[in-house]
């Protein structure tokens, strides 16, 4: 179990940014998970293979966002993860012109690289010529090339680093980027994750896996977390991005604060490749590391904003220690049922989503919920959004490998 217990310390998150199939851009995010209208469909990327949707980012045009000189050499989840940056950066008010880029950290989860970018390659190599083969081949597909090209789109010349724990990046990134600030490492850091592998091979490995819902005749309700019913999540693609700063240092320059980040905790369950720990210990010792870390007890926990995959082994166990840690207090939602798995990039996408509960008093609902599971012994929050003031809420991550983390944030 890792966590720090050197005492509270909030870091500020002072830029948010967002790319996800609920749309490009913070505000449209807000709305449309608020709104529990889900956002998959059929993806013609996918079609031939069983699972034939996701949800995908709309309308994302890459050379209109990032300029054409830019987007061709680069892979979808940089692509994605530079327009979330961007966003998020211009939130913060912080100038990267005229800062001391030195102090200045990025530190990005992703969990599959370039797979995009590998397919085609393969396909090229072994159905044509090698000197057809792209010379980009490696460097759009490496993994810490979202975080060198975030790093040179800002000139960020501090640390530059990539957390790779599967579903957990996200989540492990942010967790990553406040420890550089409480080292004083840095006095910025930009962090968040991203994913975009919706691609045949991928799909179709997450499906014979089992992981997948086969609910192709209504993609719409294929992401139901924690409904009674549920079969599988829905593969999606998207980038959540947050500026991080020590919080007086934020207030000094008069910074919107949007929320704090106050702990973090991380646990491995060294079980299974791909199944979670059946009895939920793993998570439920990062939640406990995080809490510990942010000097908070069980009750003082008003929201959570879940994993909650849509999947039947993770949600039931997941909420087992939701309940055992926080009791049946705080409201839980999981916006999966909106936006869909994306994989390394969630865990950061859902805290920024915590972050906007917090800033907002808004908890969006879980999509999809037509007969709660009864085993989950949770206040899920279902049907419309709920009005109310949060004070402290978790976000919560699990991934392949048995790797777990939570975040604990706190209003400004």
């Amino acid at each position: 179990m890792w966590s720090d217990r050197r005492g509270r310390f909030d870091v500020a998150i002072s830029g948010v940014g967002l790319v996800t199939a609920a749309g490009i851009g913070v505000e449209t995010n807000w709305r449309r998970v608020n709104s529990g209208l889900s956002t998959a469909a059929p993806d013609p990327a996918l079609r031939g293979i069983d699972t034939d949707f996701s949800c995908r980012v709309p309308d994302f045009d890459a050379d209109d966002l990032l300029g054409r000189r830019l987007a061709w050499r680069l892979d979808r989840f940089v692509q994605l993860a530079l327009v979330a940056s961007r966003e998020a950066l211009a939130d913060s008010g912080l100038d990267p012109t005229s800062w001391d880029g030195a102090r200045v950290g990025v530190v990005i989860g992703n969990s599959l690289g370039g797979t995009d970018t590998f397919e085609r390659g393969h396909r090229t190599f072994y159905e044509g010529d090698q000197d057809d083969l792209s010379p980009l081949l490696i460097p759009m597909g490496m993994v810490n090339m979202v975080a060198g090209y975030v790093a040179m789109d800002c000139a960020a010349l501090g640390p530059g680093l990539v957390t790779a724990t599967a579903c957990a990046s996200g989540t492990t990134a942010v967790g990553m980027a406040r420890e550089l600030l409480r080292s004083g490492t840095c006095d910025v850091v930009v962090a968040g994750g991203t994913e975009s592998a919706l691609t045949p091979a991928t799909v179709a490995s997450l499906a014979r896996m089992g992981a997948l819902s086969k609910r192709r005749d209504d993609p719409a309700t294929a992401s139901r977390p924690f409904d009674v019913d549920r079969d599988g999540f829905v593969a999606a693609e998207g980038a959540g991005m947050l500026v991080l700063e020590r919080a007086d240092d934020a207030r000094a320059r008069g910074a919107r604060i949007h929320a704090m980040v106050s702990g973090f905790g991380a646990a491995a369950d060294a079980y299974h490749a791909t199944a979670p720990e059946p009895t939920g210990a793993g998570i439920e010792r990062a939640l406990r590391a995080a809490l510990a870390d942010a000097d908070l007890g069980p009750t003082d926990i008003d929201h959570v904003n879940a994993h909650g995959t849509s999947t039947p082994m993770n949600d039931v166990i997941e909420a087992g220690a939701l309940r055992r840690v926080l009791g049946e207090g705080p409201s839980v939602t999981s916006t999966k049922g909106v936006t869909g798995h994306a994989l390394g990039g969630a865990g950061a996408i859902e805290a920024v989503y915590a972050a906007l509960t917090l800033r907002e008093g808004i908890v969006p609902p879980t999509a999809n919920v037509q007969g709660l599971d009864p085993r989950v012994e949770l206040d899920i929050v279902t049907g419309a959004a709920r009005h109310g003031p949060v004070g402290a809420a978790v976000s919560t991550s699990l991934g392949f490998g048995g790797n777990n983390a939570a975040l604990v944030l706190t209003a400004a």
